[in-house]
């Protein structure tokens, strides 16, 4: 083993306020089992706080930073830890922390909504990112310049972003095997009860028919469309000949399988995308209804609370219930 890879590589995790532990945990524990099964210190780690007294996660568990936001050496990689409503834990100060330690020229990522933060501090123009599936649409609304990938983490240069729950697992053996070895990655999946490790190719969410408990290949292809034309909605009828079915033949495919109609699926498809902006992101109610194919803010308000039981304005009111 040279000296470089002898060196121990050192990272600094900033914890958001309600972060997600299960990201967290995700990222730290394979680098603790890389020291353990190589028996010599291949990482260390310490974790930075806005607030010194203690961050909280989403769960409710309260982690004490060892440093606030004080100036790191130049060899540490940032990780920023996000979670639920991140928008709000995105503060003046770290932006201004994050800005002024990346023009050291260090390694800065983010797991599962801390690309949000990324992006608001200029830290990822001109890159490729990922972000947690649930955030996506109010990222993509937010910074359309950035090219945003569905897959589970992405590396690109010095910037490394990572989804939520268990994927900084996969992205951090990536890492130790890039470095120490294959080996040494197997051996620390091994220990997690790893049984299958991710690339930078897998994508985040669960296929289309593992969702809905069916396989059939048309339905499926019909709902992967309407996902895709959510802003500009598409007839029921050319859903059905892009197809090469009648509006008959898939009114019966969707009620066999889904119990309901292809416009109510894709009405409620619509419905829970403009929740995720409402929760998500500052765009007032009328933009949110444009962007989800509503003509009117009238028809918008109804539909949504035909569905949801409340209205639009009342549920901006209730923002914070963010994964």
């Amino acid at each position: 083993m040279t000296d470089a890879e002898q060196r121990t590589q050192k990272f600094a995790f900033l914890l958001l306020e309600n972060f997600t532990l299960l990201a967290f945990s995700s990222a730290i524990e394979p680098l603790r089992l890389a020291n353990y099964s190589a028996k010599t210190q291949l990482y260390s780690w310490r974790v930075v706080g806005e607030n010194r007294e203690g961050v909280q996660s989403s769960g409710g568990l309260v982690i004490k930073p060892d440093i606030g936001l004080d100036e790191l050496d130049r060899d540490e990689t940032i990780i920023v830890v996000g979670g639920r409503d991140v928008k709000h834990s995105t503060t003046k100060p770290i932006l201004t922390w994050l800005r002024r330690e990346s023009r050291k020229g260090m390694t800065v990522g983010a797991v599962c909504t801390g690309a949000h933060v990324l992006a608001k501090a200029g830290l990822l123009e001109g890159r490729r990112a990922t972000i947690h599936w649930d955030n996506r649409d109010s990222f993509t609304e937010e910074h359309p310049e950035i090219e945003l990938s569905q897959n589970i983490f992405v590396l690109d240069g010095n910037r490394i972003t990572s989804s939520g729950g268990t994927a900084p697992s996969d992205l951090m053996l990536k890492l130790i095997a890039e470095k120490h070895g294959p080996e040494l990655g197997n051996s620390v999946a091994d220990m997690m009860i790893h049984t299958s490790i991710r690339s930078d190719k897998d994508e985040q969410r669960l296929s289309i028919p593992t969702r809905i408990g069916v396989r059939h290949p048309k339905l499926s292809n019909v709902i992967h469309m309407m996902e895709e034309n959510i802003e500009e909605p598409v007839s029921p009828s050319s859903l059905a000949s892009d197809v090469g079915m009648s509006t008959r033949q898939l009114e019966r495919l969707f009620r066999r399988y889904l119990n309901r109609s292809p416009k109510r699926y894709y009405m409620e498809l619509r419905l829970g995308r403009a929740r995720n902006l409402l929760m998500q992101t500052d765009m007032s109610v009328i933009n949110v209804a444009l962007a989800c194919g509503f003509a009117s803010p009238s028809h918008f308000s109804k539909c949504y609370r035909s569905h949801f039981g409340t209205t639009p304005y009342r549920e901006r009111g209730t923002q914070g219930a963010v994964v």
